[in-house]
């Protein structure tokens, strides 16, 4: 006759609950790096880009302000000295 093969009590279901414990980490790690791609992404969209103004602060009232970059010297627009650009 048929006979059923013998299976020992307990071991698939230890089985299908490790199975269920790696396939959560697996989703769970998986969401988590979806999630950090996207905001690495959104974040690198809308972050301000670098100017090509030069930086300009006056020695007499100490205003700090920008001008395009091909002018050497500026005049401050609170008090009218010429200033040269800062140099980083």
């Amino acid at each position: 006759m048929f006979q059923s093969p013998k299976v020992t009590p307990g071991i698939d279901r230890i089985m299908s609950v490790w199975n269920l414990i790696l396939a959560y980490v697996v989703v769970l790690l998986a969401g988590l790096s979806s999630l950090v791609i996207y905001t690495e992404l959104r974040r690198r969209r809308f972050e301000p880009t670098p100017s090509e103004d030069r930086i300009f602060r006056c020695g007499r009232c100490g205003y700090v302000y920008t001008d395009d970059p091909d002018v050497e010297r500026s005049r401050c627009s609170q008090c009218g000295q010429v200033n040269k650009a800062i140099e980083f």
